[in-house]
């Protein structure tokens, strides 16, 4: 038995379609007009005075240790997870569990939610460990700007990116400035930023601080948490978009193998990585969710 397309399904299609070309056309654009700007001398002058890059502190570390892949892994893992569950709790209109804290009988949300914010918690100490061993190793001098000239050397490389001439380095040495400027932002910024509004809009905000809610409305976190997770999608996007286009094999190993070389070990840790996502993607099903669920407070499913 075959269904027939419906007029509003084949119109679906060609407004995704029609996006698709208009983002594939401003691309061109954008690369054609970088090209143009980069034959100018002036630019060529700025670009070969800012390479991209600035020397990093001689006390700065090489190399990028074992934990670093270990912290890359879990961050992907449970981001991935986090993404997901967060969208379908904005979608589903009617959830199809709730879970009822026993500690606080009060405490009632969505199944979904409830996993929301499980991951959040894994999520959050992956972070607060990843910046205790940043800060207990040396390599935050690698995602931290120590110079000014990070930002001249950033608007070289996204330009030299931006015409498809990507700009000249070695990661397992030194990141490109737009990289840390981007890096940065991701951990201290909006990092910060998606925990501190996620806690104001969870179940575990105190409801009745009449004076704290007032200084920090539901509306603002709302509004600002949705744009975080955005953030984080097309940050996603682009470093693996990136990754993979600059020399797979050896960034690959460089994250996920913590080695500096151009095999492919590193590619298979990360076929392997991909697979455990794909694993914890597939168990999020009400018969895995809710035994674990359950050993926390009662749930009931509708």
């Amino acid at each position: 038995m075959t269904t027939e397309p419906t007029p509003a399904s084949g119109r679906r299609w060609m407004r995704w379609l029609v996006v698709g070309i208009v983002l594939v056309l401003l691309a061109a654009a954008v690369v054609l007009f970088a090209r143009w700007l980069r034959g100018l001398e002036p630019v060529a002058e700025f670009i070969e005075r800012f390479p991209g890059s600035y020397p990093l502190p001689d006390d700065a570390p090489v190399g990028l240790p074992a934990w670093l892949g270990w912290q890359h892994f879990f961050n992907l893992f449970l981001l991935v997870l986090i993404v997901r569950t967060g969208l379908t709790s904005r979608l589903e209109k009617r959830p199809p569990a709730l879970w009822t804290s026993k500690r606080n009988r009060k405490r009632r949300m969505s199944i979904t939610v409830w996993l929301h914010l499980s991951l959040d918690v894994f999520w959050i100490a992956n972070g607060v460990i990843y910046v205790v061993l940043l800060f207990a190793t040396g390599q935050w001098m690698r995602i931290v700007p120590t110079s000014w000239d990070v930002i001249p050397n950033a608007l070289s490389a996204g330009l030299q990116y931006a015409s498809l001439d990507w700009p000249l380095e070695n990661s397992w040495v030194n990141y490109n400035s737009l990289q840390q400027l981007s890096y940065f932002t991701t951990v201290f910024v909006a990092a910060p930023l998606a925990i501190v509004t996620g806690a104001r809009m969870s179940a575990f905000w105190p409801r009745h601080a009449d004076r704290l809610n007032r200084a920090y409305p539901f509306a603002v976190a709302q509004a600002v948490h949705l744009p975080v997770m955005i953030y984080f999608v097309a940050f996603v996007v682009a470093h693996v978009t990136l990754v993979l286009l600059t020399g797979a094999l050896r960034n690959l190993n460089y994250m996920f193998a913590s080695r500096d070389a151009g095999d492919w070990i590193g590619f298979g840790v990360f076929a392997l990585a991909l697979l455990a996502i794909a694993a914890g993607w597939a168990l999020i099903r009400p018969t895995v969710i809710d035994r674990i669920a359950a050993a926390f407070g009662e749930v009931l499913r509708r």
